[in-house]
């Protein structure tokens, strides 16, 4: 029970979950993820990494995919309603999450659902759902009472998603929910809705949210100051390096609750930390390489030794011969036209280490054969005719 429960902000109701621990059965251990953007970042990984501690101990873990709840938006911490990604955008990013979650979990014994199967009900079953509560106490979520004390608007589907996530429970008859601190609503709101349909309820466990890179606000995607588990070791390595001495102590609570922080200086230590968690996602000895990679780079100012190869010829227009940056930056980096358009106007983009003036969009494809292009601090790409 102890290590379950460390680093958990909620458990509740008091008591129940130790009740559940005594019960002669695995518990069915619940986490929903809306795939929303394509990537899971580290934020991510404290609550799955909890999901996995269950797991280890001997409990039925059900991942659950929110294809559905993704189309309405949890309004948990926005003061404007969530913009809707496309059926096709959900699709790519539901088969990208499962597949990162592995990462954490083990695969062979995870129950993977998608919301979709149950949620995707007639109109006499979501009226049945809507029946179970009240709109007053729909509105009792701080994100609400915030936004009506701001008269900015509700949508009504907005008002769904409790209720959408609090039926998953009830669909996959779950013991234990577990989520961020931004969650409570929305979890403790479930077991209102196993109640409704003559379910036990769930007990509730939240997790903390981690900070960013900033070392400010929590770790997003939208924000730029996330961590991906599939970014590639150095990157990672580089960004991890980037974080404040004061978020420290959070990020090794946090991503390594099994490591003790080594004594030493905060350089130090955060290198351990980076090298610690490459290895995690990329396999034992990739956070060492990584860090050779930043030192070359952050320390010796040379460019690293293993960088991917770009081929001019795909990127050259049919009569002219000349490359448009922003569409070489994109393909090479795995980035929109517009944001390799926006970093040029910013400063980040490099040729063998000299800044490329954001007037210059179209290159000759001579002028750029044999030479090294740089994004922001640690991407490289070799061009090549």
């Amino acid at each position: 029970m102890p290590e379950l429960t460390r680093n958990a902000v909620d458990v509740l109701p008091e008591g129940r979950l130790a009740e559940q621990l005594k019960l002669d059965r695995p518990l069915r251990v619940k986490l929903g993820i809306d795939p929303t953007t394509a990537d899971i970042h580290l934020g991510h990984t404290v609550v799955l990494g909890k999901l996995a501690e269950f797991q280890e101990a001997g409990h039925t873990v059900v991942l659950i995919i929110g294809d559905y709840t993704a189309r309405v938006g949890d309004p948990s911490g926005r003061s404007a309603s969530r913009p809707v990604p496309t059926p096709e955008e959900i699709e790519a990013n539901a088969t990208t999450y499962q597949e990162q979650a592995y990462k954490i979990l083990d695969p062979a014994r995870t129950e993977v659902r998608r919301n979709g199967e149950w949620l995707d009900m007639n109109l006499a079953e979501l009226l049945r759902l809507m029946g179970t509560t009240t709109v007053a106490r729909l509105l009792e979520r701080d994100d609400f009472q915030k936004r009506m004390a701001e008269n900015a608007p509700i949508a009504g589907h907005e008002l769904l998603y409790p209720l959408m996530q609090g039926y998953d429970s009830v669909a996959i008859d779950a013991d234990v929910e577990l989520g961020g601190t931004d969650q409570k609503f929305n979890l403790l709101f479930g077991r209102d809705v196993q109640s409704a349909y003559g379910q036990p309820p769930q007990s509730v466990m939240t997790l903390p949210i981690l900070v960013g890179l900033d070392g400010v606000q929590k770790m997003s995607k939208s924000l730029g100051n996330y961590v991906g588990v599939t970014d590639p070791p150095a990157e990672m390595f580089g960004k991890l390096m980037s974080i404040p001495d004061e978020a420290m102590d959070e990020y090794f609570r946090l991503l390594l609750p099994q490591e003790e922080k080594p004594a030493a200086e905060p350089v130090r230590q955060k290198r351990f930390l980076a090298s610690r968690i490459v290895d995690r996602f990329h396999g034992e000895g990739t956070g060492a390489e990584a860090e050779h990679a930043f030192d070359k780079v952050f320390v010796q100012h040379a460019v690293p030794d293993d960088i991917p190869t770009v081929d001019l010829s795909e990127y050259t227009g049919d009569d002219d011969g000349e490359v448009h940056l922003p569409r070489l930056i994109a393909g090479a980096f795995g980035m929109s036209t517009s944001e390799g358009r926006r970093l040029l106007a910013g400063g980040g983009v490099k040729l063998d280490g000299e800044p490329v003036s954001a007037i210059t969009l179209d290159v000759a494809a001579g002028d750029l054969a044999g030479r090294v292009l740089q994004v922001g601090k640690r991407r490289f790409a070799k061009l090549s005719a």
